[in-house]
């Protein structure tokens, strides 16, 4: 991973991840870290992060953007190409390991793919 340099603010926003396994949207960063950092520190060190291969995002319900931890991309490539969780109930959004087949479209070639699929989560259900 190539970050500029791994500042203080870098340190405490990789360690929101590294805490937690599911996605994290960018308004709720903003609000755990306002005593940290501004929001503009957030949205740059994100973009980095998400430059360098070590996260990816996507929109959520509402258009708000989500962050997740990548797995094996890299700077030059992403792999993270899967449909992603949102629960209606408790707001949690995880990555989903279930496949999807994109459809060919002629003429075109498709770059990024964003599912997001909604509904209940395993501990909403109960």
């Amino acid at each position: 991973m190539g970050i500029i340099r791994k500042t203080k603010s870098v340190k405490i926003l990789l360690n929101e991840f590294s805490a937690d396994s599911t996605a994290i949207s960018v308004t709720t960063l903003i609000e755990r870290l306002s005593s940290e950092m501004n929001k503009t520190t957030v949205y740059r060190i994100l973009d980095k992060l998400e430059d360098d291969g070590f996260l990816h995002s996507f929109l959520g319900k509402n258009g708000h953007k989500w962050y997740a931890k990548c797995n094996n991309c890299s700077k030059s490539k992403h792999y993270d190409t899967h449909a992603h969780f949102q629960c209606l109930n408790c707001g949690k959004v995880d990555c989903l390991t279930t496949n999807f087949t994109i459809p060919e479209i002629p003429n075109r070639r498709v770059d990024v793919f964003q599912l997001l699929v909604q509904g209940s989560c395993e501990d909403c259900l109960v």
